[in-house]
């Protein structure tokens, strides 16, 4: 799959999520990188990095960066054997890591079946 096809699997998993949801995402990036960082282990997916929506205080944004959800396309395609594969686990790494922004950690995750 081209970076290109993978950005649009990407863009295709924000179009999933809902409207109102969407809406409420506050200064937070959505960025596709090829691999995760050294710190981060190799077969990681998706990272988000920032403060979720849950622990931000009052003045929060004052001067911050925008939070980033990082989609990573080298491991996604290693663990994936087809277009269709890969098309739903980007949808569910997206959805994962939007959860992350508003505050609802692993755990959780996996008790409602997207961990």
């Amino acid at each position: 799959m081209s970076e290109e096809e993978f950005e649009e699997a990407v863009a295709d998993a924000l179009d999933l999520i809902p409207g109102d949801l969407l809406d409420r995402i506050d200064n937070c990036v959505i960025l596709v990188e090829e691999e995760p960082p050294d710190d981060v282990e190799p077969d990681t997916l998706g990272l988000y990095e920032g403060t979720p929506l849950t622990e931000r205080g009052e003045w929060w944004a004052t001067g911050s960066l925008p939070d980033r959800i990082l989609i990573f396309r080298g491991p996604t395609l290693r663990m994936c054997v087809s277009v269709e594969e890969v098309t739903d686990e980007v949808r569910i790494t997206v959805a994962h890591e939007i959860a992350h922004h508003f505050g609802i950690d692993d755990d959780r995750l996996d008790e409602l079946g997207w961990g």
